[in-house]
C-alpha cells in the first residue's frame, strides 16, 4: 500500500502523548478503521519531500543518506554535522540522528501496541484482522531489530503504557530484546502471506518473506548463523522472488514490481514524494550533492575478468573511468565528464561549472550518486516517486552464503554458483572460486559494499562484523584529477598523491562507538536509562 494517507494513529515515544485524533474507546469498533489505523503504522514517521533530518529508519534518509558516512562515501557537510559526527568521533547523547532514530522506533512500537489490543479487543475472526495484526507485529519487531543493532540495550515494551510506566522504564540486555525480534518474526512469517500471492493493490504490504529477511538479519547481528542461514534458505527455496536482470534499471521507479523487491518503502510522484534528487543530484541539476562516493568505493569494481583495479593497470582509461570495469560503478556512481541526466558533468578543479571541486556547496569527493535516478525523469526534485528498497532478493542470497560460511558449512562450487555468482554473473561478472573461509569472507565483504552502495546496509554491515574503526579511518580521497595545474590540488599534508587523487578529511572513528548512546533527553526523563 503507498503510503498516502496520513496517520490517523499518532504516538511517540513510549506513548508519552496520547492519541487526539479519535477516540480510543470507540475507534475500533468498527473493522474498517483498523485499515485507516495500518497505514499509520507503515508510514511511520516517514517525510514527503525532503527529509531534514532522520524522520524513520524506512525513510531514504536512513537508508541511503546514512551510507554517505560510512567508509564508502563522504557526506558533503563534513564532519560538523549531525549525520557526520555519526562516525567522525564526535557521536554523543545529544546528536540530533541519535535522538530522532531512538524516538521514532518507540513511537512507532507503541502505536504498534494500541493497534494490537486494539484488535484483540474487537474479538473478530475475520482472517484479515489476524493478518493486520501480524503486519503490526512485525512493523514492531523490525524497530527492535534497528534498535539493538545500534543502540544494544533498550527498554523492550510489548504493551500500552501509562505515563508513569513510560517514564519508569528500564533497559533490556541486547540479547534479549534480539531474541524478542526473533521470536515475533518467526512467528510472523508463518501467518503473513507469500510473496507470490500479494495482490498488487496491496505492493507495500509485509510478507512472510519480509519477515524472513529480517529475521536472518537480527540472526546475524546475534552471531546465530545457522539460523540465518535457515530464514534465507526457506525464501530460496519457495522461489517466489528471483534476480531482475537489470541491476540499473532494478532501482528506478519502472521496477517497483519487480520479484527482487521483497520490501520497500512506497512513494508516488507528485503526491507522496521524497526529496533525494534535492539531495544527492549536482549543482547543474538543481540538488546539493551531498551524497559523496569515496575512491574506496570507485577502487573497489574490478576490472571486467575480475581482477583488482589498479590506477597503473593500462585498462584504466583516464578519460572514462567505467571503461573495461564492473558495470555496477556506473550503474552507482559517476565522475568528472560524464553525463549525468543529459548533459556533462564537469567537476574538475580547472573547470569554471558550478560543480567545480572544492570548498562550499559542491562536491567535496568528485564522485556522485547515479544510483536510484532514471535520468529522464524530469519532475520535482522534492517529489520524486522512487520506492526506496528495504529488502531484495540479492541480499538474501549474499547473507545466506555469509552465514553458511560463518556456520562452519563446507563451502561448495554449487553454493558459490547459487548465491555470490549469481548475484556477479547477472552484470557479467565472472564467478568466485575461492572457497577458504578467511579469504571468502574478504570477498564477500567486499561484494558486498558494491551490490549494496548507498541502500544504507554498509554501515550495518561494518559495525556487525567488527571492522568500523579499521574501515571508516581510511584517508578519505575522492576522484584523480589528471590537470596541468597540480597547485590546485587538495592535498594531504601538502604531498601529492600517487595516483593525482583528491584528498578530502579523515575520520576519528574508536572502537565502541558504533554503539549509539541512549539520547539525552530520554535520560533527563528516565534516569533509569542513564
Amino acid at each position: 500500500m503507498a503510503f498516502v494517507a496520513l496517520a490517523t494513529l499518532a504516538s511517540c515515544e513510549l506513548d508519552r502523548y496520547p492519541l487526539t485524533n479519535f477516540s480510543e474507546d470507540t475507534f475500533f469498533d468498527k473493522e474498517e478503521n483498523t485499515k485507516l489505523a495500518l497505514i499509520g503504522l507503515y508510514r511511520g514517521g516517514i517525510t514527503y519531500g525532503v527529509d531534514y533530518g532522520a524522520s524513520d529508519w524506512w525513510a531514504y534518509s536512513a537508508k541511503i543518506l546514512i551510507d554517505g558516512v560510512s567508509d564508502i562515501g563522504y557526506d558533503r557537510r563534513g564532519f560538523n554535522n549531525n549525520l557526520g559526527k555519526l562516525t567522525s568521533g564526535q557521536i554523543d547523547e545529544s546528536n540530533g540522528w541519535v535522538n530522532d532514530l531512538y524516538q521514532k522506533p518507540y513511537r512507532r512500537i507503541s502505536a504498534c501496541a494500541r493497534f494490537i489490543e486494539g484488535i484483540d479487543k474487537l474479538g473478530s475472526d475475520n482472517p484479515e484482522m489476524e493478518r493486520m495484526k501480524a503486519e503490526a507485529r512485525f512493523i514492531r519487531a523490525v524497530q527492535y531489530f534497528y534498535l539493538a543493532s545500534y543502540y544494544y540495550d533498550v527498554p523492550l515494551i510489548k504493551t500500552v503504557l501509562t505515563l508513569e510506566e513510560a517514564n519508569t522504564v528500564t533497559k533490556s540486555p541486547r540479547a534479549e530484546v534480539l531474541q524478542y525480534a526473533i521470536d515475533e518474526l518467526t512467528e510472523i512469517a508463518d501467518i503473513l502471506p507469500h510473496h507470490k500471492d500479494l495482490p498488487a493493490s496491496e505492493r507495500g504490504r509485509a510478507t512472510a518473506q519480509a519477515a524472513l529477511v529480517y529475521l536472518a538479519r537480527t540472526h546475524l547481528v546475534a552471531k546465530n548463523y545457522k539460523e540465518a542461514a535457515a530464514a534465507c534458505k526457506k525464501i530460496i527455496d519457495w522461489g517466489d522472488n528471483k534476480l531482475d536482470a537489470d541491476y540499473q534499471k532494478l532501482f528506478y521507479p519502472g521496477a517497483i514490481n519487480s520479484s527482487e523487491h521483497i520490501y520497500a518503502t512506497q512513494f508516488v510522484d507528485d503526491l507522496a514524494g521524497h526529496g533525494l534528487p534535492q539531495h544527492a543530484y549536482p549543482i547543474k541539476d538543481g540538488g546539493w550533492c551531498l551524497v559523496n562516493a569515496s575512491s574506496t568505493l570507485f577502487e573497489a569494481y574490478d576490472f571486467l575478468d575480475g581482477t583488482p583495479f589498479s590506477y597503473d593497470d593500462p585498462r584504466f582509461n583516464k578519460n572514462n573511468f567505467g571503461e573495461n570495469r564492473d558495470p555496477r560503478l556506473d550503474y552507482t556512481i559517476y565522475y568528472d565528464g560524464a553525463t549525468f541526466r543529459g548533459t556533462v558533468y564537469n567537476c574538475n578543479p580547472e573547470t569554471t561549472a558550478a560543480d567545480k571541486i572544492g570548498p562550499g556547496q559542491t562536491t567535496q569527493t568528485g564522485f556522485l550518486m547515479r544510483k536510484y535516478f532514471d535520468e529522464s525523469w524530469n519532475g520535482d526534485v522534492t517529489q520524486y516517486g522512487n520506492n526506496v528498497p528495504l529488502a531484495r532478493y540479492a541480499d538474501v542470497l549474499m547473507m545466506y552464503l555469509e552465514a553458511e560460511m560463518e556456520a562452519g558449512t563446507p563451502i561448495t562450487q554449487t553454493l558459490l554458483d547459487q548465491t555470490i555468482n549469481a548475484v556477479r554473473g547477472r552484470v557479467g561478472m565472472p564467478g568466485i572460486t575461492e572457497t577458504n573461509p578467511d579469504k571468502l569472507r574478504k570477498i564477500i565483504q567486499k561484494e558486498r559494499m558494491i551490490e549494496f552502495a548507498f541502500e544504507g546496509l554498509r554501515l550495518w554491515d561494518l559495525y556487525r562484523w567488527g571492522i568500523a574503526e579499521e574501515r571508516l579511518n581510511l584517508d578519505i580521497y575522492g576522484s584523480p584529477f589528471y590537470i596541468s595545474n597540480q597547485e590546485l590540488m587538495k592535498k594531504k599534508d601538502g604531498q601529492p598523491d600517487p595516483y593525482n587523487r583528491w584528498y578530502v578529511d579523515k575520520r576519528n572513528f574508536k572502537t565502541g562507538q558504533e554503539r549509539w548512546p541512549i539520547p539525552l533527553s530520554e535520560k533527563n526523563i528516565n534516569p533509569n536509562l542513564r
